[in-house]
């Protein structure tokens, strides 16, 4: 465990991989929903309910805050290390027995929201000023995620609104590519 919580947090991913990884992914996912929109679409609208994607992220968030907890310096609450850790493990379990309802819009939030500090970490402090590129995202997909647990719905009118009219669709998904390509840029040439 330590050893994931050390490549994620301390010292934590270089500025130039990360970017290389965010433009890559952006420019990956984005391009394929941009050529695919047949397999995306029905995807999209589906997500929101989807319990087979959603209990499985919930594991992930839950075992990424467990590695989280068990690594960092906890100071001088260290005498509640093991307890909370069972706290986690139980309302892991929980969530995965009880909340159906959007479980997999609250899962994604959740993951969005745990990993937006690693790529803050990898940009704190960096020159140049083009690292603002992946701080801007890191913040975005940090408080979409916070709304998204909290007011799961909203995933699913933004699908819906999106996917109402075709333009808006592809807008996005090609806004989606020319962002994705900018960070690479950067992190190639300037990172």
């Amino acid at each position: 465990m330590q050893a994931i919580y050390d490549f994620l947090y301390d010292p934590g991913i270089p500025l130039q991989i990360m970017g290389i990884l965010i433009g890559l992914w952006l420019i990956l996912s984005h391009g394929f929903s941009l050529l695919k929109p047949e397999i995306v679409k029905p995807f999209l609208e589906k997500y929101p309910r989807n319990e087979q994607i959603g209990v499985p992220l919930v594991i992930v968030c839950f075992a990424w805050g467990f590695i989280i907890w068990s690594c960092m310096d906890l100071g001088e609450f260290f005498k509640i290390e093991k307890p909370v850790q069972m706290v986690i493990i139980g309302v892991c379990i929980g969530v995965i027995v009880y909340v159906k309802e959007f479980v997999a819009v609250r899962a994604l939030g959740f993951l969005m929201i745990l990993a937006a500090a690693p790529i803050l970490e990898s940009a704190f402090l960096k020159e140049p000023q083009t690292r603002l590129l992946i701080v801007a995202f890191a913040y975005v997909i940090a408080v979409k995620g916070m709304f998204w647990v909290g007011m799961p719905y909203l995933m699913r009118d933004q699908i819906k609104w999106v996917l109402a009219e075709d333009k808006r669709y592809r807008l996005g998904m090609i806004a989606g590519v020319a962002y994705g390509v900018a960070v690479l840029v950067c992190a190639i040439a300037f990172w």
